[in-house]
């Protein structure tokens, strides 16, 4: 695996880069591989993740943060699928967090990088449209960018029962206009200095950020939404594989994915 190069290529541009956050276990898949090394179709859900954000020519490296005692393994792994063309790959360890894994890979990022994108490794199958639309609204200006697809189902906000009372009936008390709602995929682009702020300014406890486009909003920097695609969605549960595998096999017979 050879190291991020600051030559410029041929229809790519230097400046734009994705880290992929992969150090979590997923543990709503089950026991067993972490979440991104599940396959999919025989491939490492993380190869396909890597292989959705190569697929832009806006994009020229993409680091991923590996699990702390498995930056080799994921290494070794991405090695046996090599990327065509000439996107760079690095893998450095992450932390115990989403958020500190998001900051190890930005930390990882050359000088001349000034866009950056942050994608799930559990969004296996984003159509390249989706990238170069979010990287396309980062050039024109935009400091904070999400795909985002309108909510299909009516959206109720409710009581949540916790400790003893955990399990029983929840009184609903608002229903949102889901006209006015979007539900939020990645990846999600930024410019390079407005996500280093807000990884600088902003600490959440516990588990930290979930969600680096809220965290540019805490720093009340505007964030816009462009359309997101069906097809962009999280695999999180063992009936989210089913689905994955269903897109794929229509993606081969359809055009020879």
């Amino acid at each position: 695996m050879s190291a991020p190069e600051s030559a410029e290529r041929p229809g790519r541009s230097p400046g734009t880069a994705v880290v992929i956050p992969a150090a979590g276990r997923g543990v709503r898949l089950g026991p067993g591989a972490p979440k991104a090394l599940r396959t999919l179709s025989g491939v490492p859900m993380l190869v396909h993740a890597v292989r959705a954000m190569a697929g832009s020519r806006a994009v020229s490296l993409v680091v991923v943060v590996a699990p702390p005692d498995g930056v080799a393994e994921v290494r070794r792994l991405l090695d046996e699928h090599p990327l065509p063309g000439s996107t760079e790959l690095l893998v450095v360890a992450g932390g115990a967090t989403r958020q500190e894994s998001v900051r190890q890979g930005l930390a990882a990022l050359p000088d001349d990088v000034t866009t950056v994108l942050v994608h799930d490794a559990a969004r296996p199958l984003v159509p390249v449209d989706t990238v170069d639309a979010v990287v396309a609204a980062v050039h024109e200006g935009a400091p904070a960018v999400v795909p985002a697809l309108p909510l299909a189902d009516t959206v109720k906000q409710v009581e949540p029962r916790t400790g003893e009372r955990a399990g029983e009936p929840e009184p609903v008390v608002a229903t949102p206009d889901r006209s006015l709602l979007r539900a939020v995929q990645t990846p999600q682009g930024f410019d390079r200095d407005t996500l280093l702020a807000a990884h600088e300014k902003i600490t959440l406890q516990g588990e930290g950020a979930t969600d680096d486009a809220g965290m540019v909003e805490r720093l009340g920097v505007e964030v816009v939404v462009v359309p997101g695609h069906e097809e962009a969605f999280k695999v999180t549960r063992p009936l989210d594989l089913v689905l994955a595998e269903a897109v794929l096999a229509r993606r081969r017979a359809t055009d020879g994915f």
